[in-house]
């Protein structure tokens, strides 16, 4: 279904009895985070802190906190669904006649119906704030003890690249220097980046708008590791089956959701730095205090009693866990575009995703498990896999049992392991040599034949005999087991 807002999905919540509403006075800084952390690590609910300790504001959080939740966020019975979906536009091909044509209509439709919508205002609009605002006014959480302060979790960052003039939207989180400053923590190799680094010797500033608190696809679509030709509002509107309305800011040349909760308007200086951190971060651990880009605020718009969205990273598994595993597979199909050897792919979550890649494949010819590692480097933020360990198509990816019964068992180290030197690594990796820049592990656990100089006969897994399984079926059905 189609959410309106973050409103309607939050209602949505409370009828199916997955939302939890806390009416006891919380604090913004830390209390909010141990219960968050509480309550995911146990699959609890979403939950609505309706009375956080000296404002007026209520905080959601824990949206997306179990499966459950992220199938009914996209509206999906499982998320293969998205992917089979972006399967069929991939196998989309101009009809050779006038009856393909015809056959063809729904799919061309689809293709066409995803652009955002542009509207005159919308809810976001029902507070215009030019003067007097502070981002004091907001429960921004405070959220680990050792945190540089204050910061945005869940922000929707767009930006326009000044050459292009075309606008893009991610995820990045702003630590709060005071009522009209913050932090833009952009790594290196993010769009956002991108964009700022290409306004250096233009007009030297980027105009920059920051929705809080919009409908699950939106936001997820924020996440979204999307090709560069693909704009993030029409991917949501292919989630959500609707377009997604946007509305032009006050201060700057820039749209945003209309049905947003909170909106901040302003411009990053293209030479301006700040020190951004320490910030408790996905991967578990402090990320370090570093120079980063500094935003301005200069307009707050938002709806009547405004809800603020946040998310609480950490430790895993956290909200974030179920966000990237909805990644994994709604972008299978893609991946299966470029390497149709590929059967399956696993980030576990307890490897922060991008730390390791378990793919298994269809292997067809001597060094094939080799091709499809440096492939996957070479694809997008699938760089930033730290090892890739690659399985026959007998192995389910999914089941840590199997994958590290097959992979000691069928890989010898010193054939089967490469190690790449001088990589580009995820900007949050403190393990790296450098910044930015590090090692990758490759292990081959495929089984090896002659082709590839194995000269040993390889033995055959133990497999029961059908006839028999059948029998003690039976037999274990009478033994109630």
């Amino acid at each position: 279904m189609a959410y309106k807002d973050l409103r309607e999905f939050i209602e949505v919540l409370e009828k199916k009895h997955l939302l939890l509403r806390i009416k006891n006075e919380v604090s913004a800084e830390l209390e909010i985070t141990e219960i968050i952390d509480r309550v995911v690590k146990s699959n609890g609910p979403a939950l609505l802190f309706e009375n956080v300790k000296g404002y007026k504001i209520p905080v959601f959080a824990n949206a997306f906190g179990t499966m459950e939740r992220m199938f009914l966020a996209l509206g999906v019975d499982k998320l293969d669904e998205i992917g089979e979906r972006i399967q069929k536009l991939l196998e989309f091909e101009a009809p050779s006649g006038i009856w393909e044509g015809i056959k063809m209509l729904p799919q061309a439709a689809e293709l066409t119906s995803f652009a955002p919508r542009y509207v005159k205002s919308g809810p976001c609009k029902e507070v215009i704030l030019k003067d007097g605002f502070s981002l004091d006014d907001f429960p921004v959480l405070k959220c680990w003890p050792q945190d540089g302060g204050r910061f945005i979790t869940l922000p929707l960052v767009f930006t326009k690249n000044p050459k292009t003039g075309k606008q893009n939207v991610g995820m990045y989180r702003m630590q709060v220097y005071d009522g009209k400053t913050t932090g833009m923590h952009w790594h290196i190799h993010k769009h956002g980046a991108r964009d700022y680094a290409d306004a250096s010797g233009k007009s030297d500033r980027i105009e920059v708008a920051v929705a809080i608190g919009a409908d699950p696809a939106v936001v997820y679509s924020a996440t979204a590791p999307l090709p560069d030709n693909i704009d993030e509002m029409m991917f949501a509107g292919f989630l959500r089956k609707k377009n997604v309305e946007l509305v032009k800011c006050e201060t700057v040349d820039m749209f945003v959701p209309a049905h947003a909760e909170i909106i901040l308007e302003g411009c990053v200086d293209s030479k301006e730095r700040r020190i951004e951190g320490p910030f408790g971060d996905h991967t578990g651990y402090y990320s370090l205090a570093d120079e980063f880009p500094v935003f301005h605020i200069t307009c707050i718009t938002h709806r009547k009693n405004p809800v603020y969205h946040a998310t609480v990273v950490g430790i895993p598994p956290m909200e974030d866990a179920y966000l990237g595993k909805a990644t994994e597979r709604i972008f299978l199909p893609l991946m299966k575009t470029q390497l149709p050897e590929i059967v399956d792919i696993n980030l576990p979550v307890e490897a922060v995703f991008h730390n390791l890649c378990i793919v298994s494949i269809k292997k067809r010819y001597p060094g094939h498990a080799k091709k499809v590692m440096f492939a996957l480097w070479g694809m997008g933020q699938m760089m930033f896999a730290k090892t890739i360990i690659v399985l026959d198509d007998d192995v389910n990816v999914q089941d840590m049992r199997e994958v590290l019964w097959a992979t000691t068992t069928r890989m010898d180290p010193a054939r089967d392991v490469i190690i790449i030197d001088r990589a580009p690594t995820d900007t949050l990796d403190h393990a790296s040599f450098l910044p930015n820049l590090g090692s990758k592990m490759g292990i081959d656990a495929t089984r090896k034949g002659k082709d590839e100089g194995f000269n040993r006969e390889w033995p055959d897994a133990l497999k029961m005999d059908e006839a028999v399984k059948a029998r003690v079926d039976m037999i274990w059905k009478e033994l109630g087991l």
